[in-house]
């Protein structure tokens, strides 16, 4: 398994506790990027912009791949665009969402 499927499988583990689906199968993690020097660099959104959990669940993010040995610093950039939809859900979150 290379760093980056570790840090997905990792962020398994943080779940939106609204939907209470992870946030990779919720479809909210856009982009990892791992460089040569170890940082990490994950570009992500929430489910609404004015969601009232935006720090936990960012925070949990960084915290969680923060653990794997692996990575050094790990910087978390919340956007806006594109926009989350459901379409973006993977077939094991659209599952659990009952869909």
């Amino acid at each position: 398994m290379n760093i980056k499927e570790k840090i997905l499988t990792a962020l398994k583990s943080v779940y939106d506790p609204e939907l209470n689906i992870n946030v990779v199968d919720l479809g909210l993690i856009y982009n990892v990027e791992v460089a040569e020097t170890a940082d990490v660099t994950i570009t992500m959104t929430l489910t609404t912009p004015g969601c009232p959990l935006h720090d936990s669940i960012t925070s949990g993010v960084r915290y969680c791949v923060e653990g794997i040995e692996e990575t050094r610093k790990v910087e978390v950039n919340l956007v806006w665009e594109p926009a989350w939809s459901p379409e973006k859900m993977t077939p094991e979150g659209l599952r659990l969402l009952g869909r």
